[in-house]
């Protein structure tokens, strides 16, 4: 009689980190026999990797957390229902509670991921939750456990916690004191990637260019780059998010000097009022910041930046939002990530600053916000147009068939057709391309994305760049 594995089913919410935490998750159910599945009525164990950042996460869980037990009363299958990641930090045995202790049978802290194989068998046996939120030091992972989901990009967390405080942001709260994985396990990671096929890594950390190896005190996180920059089989390295007020000249250089660091840089402000960032212990302000971007052109001309902006912040006035929009239009940001300030648990500002922007006025200014970046984008995309960019192919097109996807250095989206007619050769599958970097020349500029054409000739082989 053949053994029928056990099935399990992620889902996940959040940001980069907490996507690269569930491919260590998928990896150790894996290890521990379990086969993935994609089908909710088919899982034996379902894990919902939660995010406590962005408002309303934790109704969200709820929400799930009430059609599974819809699904389990329609179906009689009652799978072993985990929840991890920050709201499972946050809340602990509280999620219990709020549920009568009917819908969750595991939850698990931020630091305890390793814990999930023999708390979901626990938990399968005993008539009982189990609750593990404890905090935990270690931030050694197995070498090639992750489960990645990307066949071409792979998430490398370089820290783990943060030590700032700003104050309406709960990460600290949720993932910890900040804590540097060595140098050694690092590279290793990315070596091991590489080996994998994956063309670019992503280097993660909450102040990613914080880094200091614990194992290696000279290596600050512009020697990182340079060292993860001789690894092998790599084309792009990227690196989110860094902090403006760890962004220093070394920093700068490595971005310029070294091919593979992809030019492009996340250099998140948060508001364009020196008042407001002092109210959030941004720990910068806006003359500084704008010196800094002043010395990152000036270093790197064709540099992207991209940033994080919140509207509505207590205390924030119409003339501070004003100063918000000056420097977007003073900045030409490639691309913003934009949020209506939402009171987050545990937070400084939580704790001693009134919620006192109307919902309706953080509205109106986040729109305000998002039209006057699209215009800008617009014009970024406008001026592309005739130009070639070389493209690392990640995706099939989602929006129309047979066009392939992929993003520029300044991690611009690009999609294009395949290459047919005299001097060319067409690849007989959409997976052929991925993984490859290739010349397109950009025809047509789109809101949020570039349309171009391969420039030259595409000779088949291995991924890696075409020589066109």
């Amino acid at each position: 009689m053949r053994f029928m594995a056990k099935k399990y089913l992620i889902e996940t919410f959040g940001c980069q980190m907490n996507v690269h935490d569930s491919e260590r998750m998928a990896g150790l159910l894996d290890q521990a026999g379990y086969e993935p599945t994609d089908d909710e009525r088919d899982a034996d164990v379902i894990v919902i990797n939660t995010c406590s950042v962005r408002e309303h996460a934790e109704e969200k869980l709820y929400t799930r957390l009430g059609k599974l037990r819809v699904l389990g009363d329609e179906t009689g299958h009652r799978p072993v229902v985990a929840v991890a990641g920050c709201v499972a930090q946050q809340e602990g045995a509280t999620l219990l509670r709020k549920t009568n202790g009917h819908l969750i049978d595991v939850v698990l802290g931020t630091q305890r991921l390793k814990m999930l194989p023999l708390l979901v068998d626990k938990a399968a046996r005993a008539p009982f939750a189990e609750v593990d939120v404890a905090p935990w030091d270690d931030v050694s992972f197995p070498l090639g456990i992750a489960r990645r989901g990307d066949p071409v990009k792979a998430y490398v967390t370089i820290i783990e916690g943060c030590n700032d405080y700003c104050a309406f942001c709960v990460v600290p709260y949720t993932r910890g004191h900040e804590r540097m994985r060595p140098k050694a396990d690092i590279l290793a990671d990315v070596r091991e990637a590489a080996a994998s096929g994956r063309r670019e890594v992503q280097l993660l950390g909450q102040i990613v260019n914080h880094y200091q190896a614990p194992d290696d005190p000279a290596c600050d996180f512009a020697q990182l780059l340079a060292e993860v920059h001789e690894v092998p089989g790599l084309e792009r390295i990227r690196f989110a998010s860094p902090h403006p007020r760890h962004t220093g000249a070394r920093l700068i250089e490595a971005v310029r000097d070294l091919p593979k660091v992809c030019k492009h840089m996340h250099l998140p402000v948060q508001s364009g009022s020196t008042r407001v960032l002092q109210a959030m212990r941004r720990r910068h302000t806006r003359e500084q910041y704008m010196e800094l971007v002043a010395q990152i052109r000036d270093a790197i001309p064709d540099v992207a930046l991209s940033t994080d902006m919140i509207v509505g912040f207590p205390g924030e006035g119409v003339e501070d939002f004003e100063q918000t929009l000056s420097l977007v239009e003073a900045v030409q940001y490639s691309s913003i990530f934009s949020f209506k300030y939402s009171v987050r648990p545990n937070t400084l500002a939580s704790k001693r600053m009134p919620d006192d922007v109307s919902e309706a006025e953080k509205t109106a200014r986040i729109v305000a916000l998002q039209s006057l970046q699209r215009e800008i984008q617009m014009g970024l995309h406008e001026r592309a147009v005739g130009t070639t960019v070389d493209v690392l192919v990640d995706a099939v097109s989602r929006r129309r068939d047979g066009e392939m996807s992929g993003r520029t250095t300044g991690n611009t989206v690009v999609n294009f057709p395949p290459p047919g007619g005299a001097g060319s050769q067409i690849l007989d599958s959409g997976s052929q391309w991925i993984g490859r970097t290739v010349p397109v020349t950009i025809r047509r500029a789109e809101p949020n994305s570039l349309w171009g054409e391969v420039a030259g000739r595409v000779p088949l082989g291995a991924p890696g760049r075409d020589p066109c």
